[in-house]
């Protein structure tokens, strides 16, 4: 299980909770986990947040599994160039 961080822009649609436990071994199953209990997190997660996990920030490496104990956030996706 692990307690998934949320910046404050994704709070309100998920009850407004700042951390969400949610059990799940990869990015993947993770999201799509936060989409059915929140499914107005849905839309955000499709391309507006990246996952950091132990201070390591994922974009689309949604097949990466999540080692136990690990501090996970959802962050807004940046844009860069």
């Amino acid at each position: 299980m692990f307690d998934v961080k949320l910046w404050a822009g994704l709070q309100h649609l998920a009850d407004n909770q700042k951390v969400v436990p949610i059990e799940a071994r990869t990015i993947r199953e993770l999201l799509r986990k936060m989409e059915n209990q929140y499914p107005g997190l849905a839309e955000p997660i499709k391309g507006h947040v990246a996952v950091s996990i132990n201070g390591v920030i994922y974009r689309n490496d949604w097949s990466q599994e999540l080692p136990k104990g690990a501090e996970i956030m959802l962050i807004r996706r940046l844009a860069g160039g």
